[in-house]
């Protein structure tokens, strides 16, 4: 079964059989859906409810988590959950995405350009992603995109290059509502390359339903010189279990979110739990930053979070937690190629349409010479992501491609942002134009840590 077949939401998320089963039936349902569907005409006439989430978030908040979803146990503990398998390889050096891949890149372009596009500008002034757009990426299967037949999702292989093409479509609309629909299926990622069959069939089951609970990957601390294979957090052994004890921050979502995959130190090696939001001990503070406003990035706040044994998500022996920590970069390059790409996108027919002395800015050499620099680049980037997430998907080591990809992003991406502010001169210092919000968004690579995988 392919791809895009079996995004087969069904009575889940209202495609009928026939649309199920033919790929461009599937395409053209989801595209009709959001086509038909008012969430076009309610983005961004939300401004006395925005205006007052921004309030909040820029005052600040402190609350103590409290979920309303109750998580039953299931499945047979102790036992090893269900595996994606690794995606056949071609034989070839080949990224070309496959005709599935790039059908569910088209649908996935549609939403960022119908619908994140539009309520980006709103959405990073808010701090807040709409629901709208939110329920707008749940529509499209967003949640499950990671996840095996089996458990509930999508694919029978192991879809790290799909993730990839699909953040980086995303982003291109907006890198913090890109974040936003993002995170909870990258803890529905992580549970099935991870978990254990009770912790599957305890947490997978929802993130197929309607109901999708919020969740988020918290890796990042704020500390100085911050190093994210060496957490601060930590994880101290009990009779029963665990007690957590430190900071997280950049946590996309956190004041809404129901479950936690959080990194801590534990007997000196970094190690994944699962926590629901609403074990006692939990706190989340407004933490907003620069740029990925929209994804409404929190800080946890964790004293003396008790979590019993069957908590602890993979190894122990610091390689679940290392291989996290490499596909979540891949996710912030694959967002950074995507943002560089809007850029872009935007800069080319302006220094067309921008005339000076008589003459369209194009036309200066330094000015060509920098659009190209930014086209060059951003195709570097490309490449590199591409790569890592392709090994990634084959099952085979990435560890060398996504550190490579990783710097070229951080630094080059920067330079992109940087670029295309200068490019438009006195216009890209003002909000009128989106290349500020870009531009603040893609220094975010660098710092930024979990939050989302592929």
């Amino acid at each position: 079964m392919s791809l895009i077949q079996s995004l087969r939401p069904g009575g889940k998320h209202g495609l009928s059989s026939k649309e199920s089963r033919d790929p461009i039936g599937y395409a053209v349902a989801a595209l009709s859906r959001l086509a038909q569907s008012d969430v076009l005409d309610r983005v961004g006439l939300r401004r006395q409810a925005e205006q007052a989430v921004f309030t909040t978030t820029r005052s600040g908040f402190r609350t103590i988590t409290a979920a309303s979803r109750t998580f039953a146990k299931a499945g047979t503990k102790g036992s090893a959950g269900v595996r994606p398998a690794a995606t056949a390889g071609r034989g070839a050096f080949d990224l070309t995405p496959t005709e599935d891949e790039q059908m569910l890149v088209d649908v996935v372009t549609e939403l960022a350009t119908e619908v994140l596009r539009p309520a980006a500008a709103a959405a990073d002034e808010a701090c807040a992603a709409p629901e709208d757009v939110l329920a707008a990426g749940r529509d499209v299967g967003l949640p499950i995109l990671g996840l095996p037949e089996a458990l509930g999702g999508i694919s029978e292989e192991r879809s790290a290059m799909a993730g990839t093409l699909v953040a980086e479509a995303l982003a291109h609309g907006d890198m913090g509502l890109a974040v936003a629909s993002l995170a909870p299926g990258s803890v529905a990622t992580a549970i099935g390359l991870w978990g254990t069959d009770a912790q599957q069939q305890t947490y997978l089951p929802a993130f197929s339903e309607d109901d999708v609970p919020v969740a988020a990957i918290a890796l990042t601390e704020p500390t100085v010189l911050f190093d994210v294979m060496s957490p601060s957090t930590t994880a101290t052994r009990t009779d029963d279990g665990f007690v957590l004890n430190g900071v997280k921050s950049a946590v996309p979502r956190g004041a809404e979110a129901e479950l936690f995959v959080i990194g801590a130190s534990l007997d000196g090696t970094p190690a994944l739990f699962l926590v629901e939001s609403s074990t006692a001990g939990i706190e989340v503070v407004a933490d907003p930053a620069m740029g990925v406003r929209a994804a409404g990035l929190t800080k946890l706040d964790l004293t003396d979070v008790h979590v019993p044994a069957d908590a602890l998500l993979g190894a122990t022996d610091g390689s679940t937690y290392a291989e996290c920590v490499r596909l979540a970069r891949i996710a912030w390059c694959a967002l950074a190629v995507g943002t560089g790409q809007a850029v872009l996108d935007y800069v080319v027919p302006y220094v067309k349409e921008r005339e000076a002395f008589g003459e369209p800015v194009a036309h200066r050499q330094s000015v060509a010479f920098m659009v190209a620099n930014i086209a060059i680049e951003l195709q570097s980037m490309r490449l590199l992501t591409w790569k890592a997430a392709a090994r990634a998907a084959a099952g085979k080591d990435f560890t060398r491609e996504v550190a490579l990809a990783r710097k070229l992003c951080a630094d080059k991406g920067m330079q992109i942002g940087l670029d295309g502010v200068q490019l438009l001169g006195g216009h890209g210092f003002v909000k009128e134009h989106p290349v500020e919000r870009w531009y603040r968004d893609l220094r975010a690579i660098g710092v930024m840590e979990g939050a989302v995988l592929v």
